[in-house]
């Protein structure tokens, strides 16, 4: 007799969830449409993965669950704490961090909630937008996974849906680094040009699907979205449904950089680590000492002699590792140096990482040189260690300045004019070739675990600070064989471009790096909107 109550409650429970989940059993059951969008019976597939040479579905539209379909970590927390940090400040993050245990008792949704709030309330939209284009896109390149960058190739058009990532801070990757036609997603308020912290409500989404009427769509991602009482009529209009379970997402495998959609040659900010709660709690514990260890080896550095410095240095966890030195064990110069007097100084070409590549090409020659600037704050040259050359931008006026330092010793120069992160070697200025009749070419690389000490925001005067701020900053230093600036290749004298792209080759030659043709003025637009130019007065 007791049997008949749990039937019945058993019967109810399985017509309601068919009313909220549809209708996964593939019958013909149709739900009442009143969108006026064609809906289709749903066909739902367990298997995660739609292969590229499906050729059914070349001709629909598959709609992409973000954080379910293409990012591998389920938490969206460090893309919240890079807007805390990046666009906000140390403390903003801190924050967030000490809210961490709180939202792991909450609902997705108000986890959101409060993630907005902590980190867009009171950003303006341009600060917001600048760590979307030039912060965001390398953290969310080192998570998708690539067996969901295959789903987005083998369809002919796609669209983004993000249910926890707000729109701003995620369409900008989405758009140019995988190719998405269209991103639906959150939206932040915004009173008087400043973000208010507060998630609009969430609409249904007609509206922005209106492109894709009349096209079969596919949706890839996860259960929990697409079974959302809030999303479901958005895709009831989808014919086919490919779900992904968290455990299969656990054998996703990251992309290696060979196979990111575009190549990722600029990126901004401070941290050089993907922000989990872990690692940001780590960062944080370590922030004090290293506020005093950067202040430690910056007056090693400024005041002390090389000789005294760098062994120091050493001791406080800085690695520098020096490959066919022109100085011997016992710190004297090579016969080569000792009998260049009274001559006009070498010039060194390198590559540019840092502020401090001159600094670090100084100690390791255990003498004083001088070195090119270009649109470096005052501060940052009165901190040198070394003599400074700023250059203006103009052709004949640099040339003059760059001979007289070389008159009066050797000279440092960093033709691509600016720093780059990645791989990569920028466009290399062609004036050095004209100056000379043979150049130095030294290849430069570095790492960063915590702070990169590259910017391109207010703060580029701290870059130095920044850098020195990491637990063991590394650097390792070749020089090369010197290369002449007079080259006959065919017959033909080669012009003052052609001798710079050949220095610029052999240095990625031996670094392993891709040059390419990209300028300072290429990397500022992206980044920063402008052309990179710096008040000497700021």
């Amino acid at each position: 007799m007791a049997s008949k109550p749990f039937s019945k409650s058993f019967i109810a429970f399985y017509r309601f969830a068919r009313r909220r989940l549809g209708n996964p059993s593939g019958h013909n059951h149709h739900r009442r449409n009143t969108s006026g969008i064609q809906t289709f019976p749903k066909i739902i597939h367990r298997c995660p993965l739609v292969s590229q040479d499906d050729d059914h579905l070349q001709n629909q539209a598959l709609i992409l669950d973000i954080e379910g379909g293409l990012l591998r970590s389920p938490s969206t927390f460090p893309y919240f704490m890079l807007v805390a940090i990046e666009a906000g400040s140390f403390l903003r993050g801190f924050i967030l961090l000490c809210l961490y245990p709180l939202l792991c008792c909450l609902t997705q949704e108000v986890q959101s909630k409060v993630m907005v709030m902590v980190c867009f309330l009171g950003l303006t939209e341009e600060k917001v937008m600048r760590i979307a284009k030039g912060t965001l896109p390398k953290h969310f390149l080192e998570d998708v996974g690539r067996e969901g960058l295959q789903v987005v190739k083998g369809v002919k058009r796609a669209v983004g849906f993000s249910r926890m990532i707000p729109r701003v801070i995620v369409e900008p990757f989405l758009k140019e680094y995988i190719g998405l036609e269209m991103v639906v997603g959150r939206e932040v308020k915004m009173v008087r040009g400043r973000y208010a912290g507060l998630l609009e409500k969430e609409s249904e989404g007609r509206l922005e699907f209106a492109e894709l009427e009349g096209t079969e769509m596919t949706w890839f991602g996860s259960s929990s979205n697409y079974y959302s009482h809030d999303h479901h009529r958005i895709f009831s209009c989808c014919k086919e449904v490919y779900v992904v379970t968290s455990e299969q997402k656990t054998k996703w495998s990251p992309l290696q950089r060979d196979q990111y959609p575009r190549p990722l040659i600029f990126h901004d900010g401070r941290l050089a680590f993907r922000p989990t709660p872990e690692a940001t709690l780590a960062m944080f514990m370590w922030l004090p000492f290293a506020i005093l260890l950067t202040m430690l080896r910056t007056l090693l550095f400024v005041n002390l002699p090389y000789s005294i410095s760098v062994p120091i240095g050493s001791a406080t966890g800085v690695t520098t590792r020096v490959i066919n030195s022109p100085v011997s064990a016992n710190g004297q110069a090579s016969s080569e140096e000792l009998a260049r007097t009274n001559q006009q100084g070498r010039l060194y070409v390198c590559n540019h990482r840092t502020l401090l590549d001159p600094v670090y090409i100084s100690a390791t020659l255990n003498k004083q040189v001088s070195a090119v600037t270009y649109s470096v704050s005052r501060f940052s040259e009165l901190l040198s260690p070394i003599r400074t050359v700023r250059l203006t931008r103009n052709r004949e006026e640099d040339r003059r300045r760059m001979e007289k330092s070389l008159q009066q010793g050797d000279l440092v120069v960093c033709p691509e004019g600016t720093t780059c992160r990645e791989p990569y070697l920028l466009r290399f200025s062609p004036l050095f070739v004209e100056l000379v009749n043979e150049v130095y070419p030294v290849a430069l690389v570095n790492w960063s675990r915590m702070f990169y000490g590259t910017s391109t925001g207010k703060s580029k005067y701290l870059d130095h600070f920044y850098y020195f701020m990491n637990p063991h900053p590394a650097y390792v230093i070749v020089f090369m064989d010197k290369m002449p600036t007079s080259i006959v290749i065919d017959g033909r004298k080669c012009e003052s471009y052609e001798v710079a792209n050949l220095v610029q080759g052999e240095i990625g030659r031996v670094l392993g790096f891709e040059p390419t043709m990209l300028t300072r003025k290429d990397k500022y637009l992206m980044l920063a909107g402008n052309e990179g130019v710096v008040d000497a007065k700021q």
